[in-house]
C-alpha cells in the first residue's frame, strides 16, 4: 500500500444551472511535505462544515484501483488524482479490503477509518454528470474517512502500513448495504454500530435505521 498523492483545495464559487454554489470538492495534487492535524490537510478546506470535515471526517482517501473503474466505465481519461474530492490518493486499498475502525501509519500520521464516503450532489458538478452521484453509491467504490489519532507530514510515495486491522472486520464495501433496505441491512447496521471507531454522524443515523 502506498500513498500515490496529495491533494487540496479552499472552496470555491461554481455554477450549478445559474445558481451560484459554494464547494470545496476542487481538489488539486500538491508537491512536498504537507502537515496534516487533527482537523484536516494543510491548505485544505470545506465549504459545508455542517457535513464535511470536522474530527471524524478530517482525511477523505480514495484509492487508484477505482480511477482504472471509472476510467473504462466512463470512457474518460480526464481524471487526475483529486478529481473525486479525495485528499489522498492511495494504492492497494480497495473499497472491500479496508476495513472500519482499522489503524494505518502513513508517513509521520497515525489514522483510523471511521466511515465510507457519502457524497452530496456537488461530485456530479465535479464530474459533470447529473446522475453520477448514484452511480458512485451503487457501484460500491466509495472511499473512506480518517480520524487523525496522531499528528505530522506526509508526502506522495510515502508507504502505507496496517497498523491494526478492527476485529469486526466490516468492510466498506459492504458498509454501504447499511443505508438501503435488503436482507443483510439489520445485520451490517448491528455490525457497524459495534465499532467503537464509527462516526457519530454515522451511528446517529444507523440508529434511526435500526429496527
Amino acid at each position: 500500500m502506498q500513498l500515490l498523492s496529495i491533494s487540496v483545495g479552499m472552496p470555491r464559487t461554481v455554477d450549478d444551472h445559474g445558481k451560484p454554489v459554494s464547494t470545496g470538492i476542487y481538489k488539486a495534487p500538491v508537491a512536498g511535505l504537507v502537515a496534516v492535524s487533527a482537523t484536516g490537510l494543510a491548505g485544505d478546506g470545506q465549504a459545508d462544515l455542517e457535513n464535511h470535515g470536522g474530527l471524524d471526517k478530517a482525511v477523505y482517501a480514495y484509492t487508484a484501483e477505482n480511477y482504472d473503474y471509472w476510467r473504462e466505465a466512463l470512457g474518460r481519461s480526464d481524471m487526475p488524482h483529486g478529481q473525486f474530492g479525495e485528499n489522498l490518493t492511495v494504492s492497494g486499498m480497495p473499497d472491500e479490503a479496508v476495513h472500519l475502525g482499522d489503524v494505518f501509519r502513513i508517513g509521520e500520521i497515525l489514522v483510523q477509518v471511521t466511515q465510507p464516503r457519502v457524497p452530496c450532489f456537488k461530485l456530479g458538478l465535479r464530474m459533470g454528470m447529473a446522475d453520477f452521484v448514484s452511480r458512485f453509491m451503487t457501484s460500491g467504490r466509495v472511499g473512506f474517512y480518517l480520524r487523525v489519532l496522531e499528528t505530522g507530514q506526509v508526502r506522495g510515495g510515502d508507504p502505507i502500513e496496517l497498523v491494526r486491522a478492527d476485529a469486526e472486520g466490516l468492510n466498506i464495501r459492504d458498509c454501504m448495504l447499511a443505508l438501503a433496505e435488503g436482507p443483510r441491512q439489520q445485520e451490517i447496521i448491528r455490525r457497524a454500530l459495534s465499532v467503537d471507531a464509527l462516526s457519530d454522524a454515522w451511528r446517529a443515523s444507523l440508529l434511526k435505521r435500526q429496527a
